[in-house]
């Protein structure tokens, strides 16, 4: 396994190194058949990237990247996604849980806040693909992250399009990696403590615990071109 080498681009990166990696992955009774992987985690600070990382970081090595943090990274900007690889040097995986989607009225939302709420979490994440394809390690792993209505939304046609489309880039996608990469998206649905922070009930909601481990079984396991629902 490679030592981790950070370059002072990321000083001060929240990083474990992947020999603290290994020894905790020994305290824990864990096999050493699965090897510490750099992981790239966009969105770390969010309710959903805070608990990837706390999932991840037993076994992993991970770089925490989001807009405010040690290391900004903003979907919206593609000056941003490609300084960020060039800091970050050969990641085994990146995931996304950045995205977000307004909820909009389909009778006024405007061309520009449509095309902005596209870009956001459907392009942005589609360049953030494109660029790993060309720095994941042979075998490495792009997670990104959609969502699923049970039922349709007032206001979310855009929500509705941008997870379509991300489910049908990521099953295409697939097919088209080089260097046995996988891809894959995570689609969950309300998320209990989301909606518990909204004041609502949040018993119909998924514990982000749960929706944490099916990111870290899509770099784990072998998983490819796969929408995901927790």
């Amino acid at each position: 396994m490679k030592t981790a080498l950070v370059p002072s681009a990321v000083a001060g990166l929240h990083v474990c190194d992947g020999g603290r990696a290994l020894l905790r992955l020994a305290r824990r009774g864990i096999s050493g058949m699965l090897a510490a992987m750099r992981v790239i985690v966009i969105g770390a600070t969010g309710t959903v990237g805070r608990a990837v990382v706390s999932a991840l970081e037993p076994a992993h090595e991970v770089v925490r990247a989001s807009r405010r943090g040690p290391v900004g990274v903003d979907l919206g900007n593609p000056s941003s996604l490609d300084a960020l690889f060039a800091a970050v040097p050969d990641p085994h995986a990146v995931i996304c849980c950045a995205a977000s989607g307004p909820l909009v009225s389909l009778e006024s939302v405007t061309d520009q806040e449509f095309a902005e709420g596209l870009q956001g979490k459907l392009l942005g994440q589609v360049a953030l693909a494109r660029r790993a394809v060309h720095h994941l390690r042979d075998g490495g792993s792009i997670v990104l992250t959609g969502g699923t209505f049970a039922a349709p939304l007032a206001g979310g046609s855009l929500g509705a399009l941008v997870n379509a489309g991300l489910e049908g880039f990521v099953r295409n996608a697939a097919a088209e990696l080089p260097r046995g990469l996988r891809i894959n998206v995570i689609s969950p649905g309300w998320i209990r403590e989301t909606l518990e922070h909204l004041g609502m009930d949040g018993s119909n909601g998924t514990p982000v615990a749960d929706v944490a481990k099916a990111y870290v079984e899509a770099i784990e396991g072998g998983a490819q071109g796969q929408t995901i629902v927790p």
